[in-house]
């Protein structure tokens, strides 16, 4: 990848942050904490101020926190950091050689360094049916408002993908009382994120709770007229729905850079260890950012979380602001899940793990799942199990090699096997 070197941005320069999610507002809060006195612009195509999403599928869906609780920070925080929010603001073209950006209504944005923070939209079924009403995704404030209007009437409810905003929305929907059904077209629950035991452990979770489970099927076409009735399935099972709620990934939303140049990669765009993409001055930062990571063996991946975006929006404010000298991105990936009264804790990346302990016995419903790597700790999964996560993430940052037998003692806290 041919990455432009950068120096330091100019005193008086002004940096285009696009995204007004996790990463962007980011982004720009750590450009003024280090120190940068330029203009800093903050473009989000949605209408809202940045907001936390994680709590969409949990408690906002629940309608246990109010939208103003959602917010990163407060309105009057923006102004007195003379960070200028623009709202429903889409950027659809980027000019590297002029330096300028070009909103959806048309209107030119000049910037001398850009931050590419958009994120992505949720990935739709493309299958017959799809568009009927009472078809929902997961992925804005509006998105959920939507739904929650159209949940008042609805007695059944097709939950469409088995991964953490599927199950996370089923749960909460069970315990308002609809009778919900998770269709997934792995083998299993959680099968990108999770081991085979912690896939069991949720599977009997819900199903406890009342929520029919579908795994290994995939869906042949949603059926209505005009609004969804029901979800056929591909070996023929008709799921009767009065609301589908679809889960099923993220696209990232990296068109403007790609038509400009900038390397595509896993459904994003390339980066390196500050951010920087291939175009001189504009850095991509968060969901739409493939990067090499450490975590993963040093392969090329990509991150959907809260810690990745922040992390990464630390990475390239520092590289705008102190140039090379400053540190690239290097974090352990963490990542959460609360579904009924279970919370999910993981650190690492368990992709590509030869083996696993368990830690504890699942049937208390706290216990953790070790992830192991040719000998080495690289992930652990902790559910209700607070004390195994933070002494955990220190196993795999130093990727510590232990005995399967000494791990799976739960008696013996993480941190006394260093």
């Amino acid at each position: 990848m041919n990455i432009h070197p950068n120096e330091p941005a100019r005193a008086d320069a002004h940096v285009l942050v696009v995204g007004a999610g996790q990463a962007g507002a980011q982004a720009a809060i750590s450009l003024r904490q280090a120190g940068f006195a330029g203009r800093i612009t903050l473009a989000g195509a949605e209408p809202d101020l940045p907001y936390e999403r994680p709590p969409l599928s949990k408690d906002y869906l629940a309608g246990e926190r109010t939208a103003d609780r959602l917010l990163l920070r407060p309105p009057a925080f923006w102004a007195a950091r003379a960070i200028d929010i623009r709202l429903s603001c889409r950027i659809v073209a980027v000019d590297p050689g002029a330096g300028r950006a070009t909103t959806q209504s048309g209107e030119t944005i000049a910037y001398d360094r850009l931050i590419w923070a958009a994120g992505g939209g949720a990935r739709r079924l493309d299958c017959p049916g799809a568009g009927l009403a009472g078809v929902h995704v997961i992925r804005t404030r509006e998105d959920v408002d939507r739904l929650r209007a159209d949940l008042a009437g609805a007695r059944q409810v097709a939950v469409v993908g088995g991964g953490y905003i599927g199950l996370e929305a089923a749960a909460v929907l069970a315990r308002l009382g609809r009778a919900v059904t998770v269709i997934e077209a792995m083998p299993r629950l959680l099968a990108r994120v999770a081991g085979e035991e912690v896939s069991a452990f949720y599977r009997a979770e819900h199903l406890r709770h009342g929520v029919a489970v579908r795994t290994g099927t995939t869906v042949e076409c949603l059926e209505g007229k005009g609004r969804i009735e029901a979800v056929r399935l591909a070996g023929g099972e008709r799921v009767a729905a009065d609301v589908v709620i679809v889960g099923i990934g993220l696209v990232p939303e990296v068109a403007p850079l790609v038509a400009a140049g900038a390397e595509p990669e896993l459904g994003g765009v390339r980066v390196d260890s500050h951010g920087r993409t291939a175009l001189p001055g504009i850095y991509a930062i968060g969901d739409c950012a493939a990067h090499a990571n450490r975590f993963a063996g040093g392969c090329v991946i990509r991150l959907e979380s809260v810690q990745n975006a922040v992390d990464m929006a630390k990475a390239a404010a520092a590289h705008v602001c102190a140039g090379d000298a400053a540190p690239g991105y290097d974090s352990c990936p963490w990542f959460w899940s609360n579904q009924y009264d279970l919370r999910l804790q993981t650190v690492g990346l368990s992709g590509g793990a030869d083996a696993r302990v368990v830690r504890g016995d699942p049937a208390s419903r706290a216990w953790s799942l070790v992830y192991l790597r040719a000998g080495a700790v690289v992930a652990v999964d902790c559910i209700n199990a607070p004390r195994d996560y933070v002494q955990g993430r220190v196993l795999v940052e130093r990727g510590a090699v232990i005995a399967p037998d000494r791990l799976a003692d739960p008696a013996t806290p993480l941190k006394e096997l260093l």
